[in-house]
């Protein structure tokens, strides 16, 4: 049987195509990688200060694998299906798993037996399931408690006012561990305003840490704020676009 010229030059232009991302994606990681260590050095903070969370929503395996030999080991995904499928799939790797979108209630038990650590805690009702839920041979759950710094409608998170009595409350229950805050800034900030919501997280951050013996992580920063996070005090970025490219479509139906 004949091939098909055309046929074969199309696959050749994806093989190429998809070796150029996954090239890409590894210059990528380098490239973070040494933004994060100029800010932390330009904010006179210890080397390794600050660490660097993937997030791999929407990625496929095999880009996440390019990312790994690139020397990442934390991911991050929002969506519930997609994210057990990719953890099966990478279940060889000494990979730490993020859980870092909105979470329903009908999802926290496969949340509390996959994941490692959880960014988006708002709800001691959530804080709790988790806890029930985490498996007696699991380490306990770390979790962050997402805070709403500019107070916005459209996203999830705690006013500050609420921080101290849910803090208390989760840092009470067993099967998991109080590590620190995540926040999510209203992305229509100039830069002044912006360093501003990053000040009053980290202020938040730092009261915590008086009141909490586990409190270490200050997750904030994501792709275009990386250096004005950390001058203020973050401990972890999210990074997904810079890390990645931008994002590709998926099928919500699995999320």
């Amino acid at each position: 049987m004949e091939r098909n010229p055309a046929s074969n030059q199309l696959q050749d232009s994806h093989s190429i195509s998809l070796n150029n991302v996954m090239i890409s994606i590894a210059d990528n990681v380098k490239n973070v990688s040494q933004r994060i260590q100029k800010a932390t050095k330009e904010a006179a903070r210890s080397e390794n200060s600050v660490q660097l969370l993937a997030v791999s929503k929407t990625r496929s395996a095999e880009a996440l694998k390019t990312a790994i030999e690139a020397g990442l080991t934390q991911f991050g995904e929002n969506y519930l299906q997609e994210a057990l499928t990719k953890i099966s799939a990478l279940a060889d790797y000494p990979l730490t798993w993020h859980f870092i979108g909105p979470i329903q209630s009908n999802k926290t038990r496969a949340i509390a037996e996959n994941f490692d650590w959880i960014h988006s805690v708002d709800r001691l009702k959530i804080a709790q399931r988790l806890s029930a839920q985490r498996p007696n041979d699991k380490a306990p759950l770390n979790i962050c408690i997402q805070v709403n710094i500019n107070d916005e409608h459209s996203k999830s998170g705690i006013h500050l006012s609420e921080l101290a009595s849910l803090s208390k409350a989760i840092s009470d229950l067993p099967n998991i561990k109080l590590r620190g805050l995540m926040t999510i800034p209203a992305s229509s900030q100039d830069e002044p305003a912006l360093r501003d919501s990053f000040k009053a997280m980290a202020h938040a951050f730092e009261t915590l840490k008086q009141q909490h013996a586990d409190i270490d992580t200050l997750s904030m920063g994501m792709s275009g704020d990386i250096e004005a996070a950390i001058a203020e005090g973050s401990t972890m970025v999210r990074v997904g676009t810079a890390l990645f490219g931008s994002r590709e479509k998926t099928d919500k139906t699995i999320r």
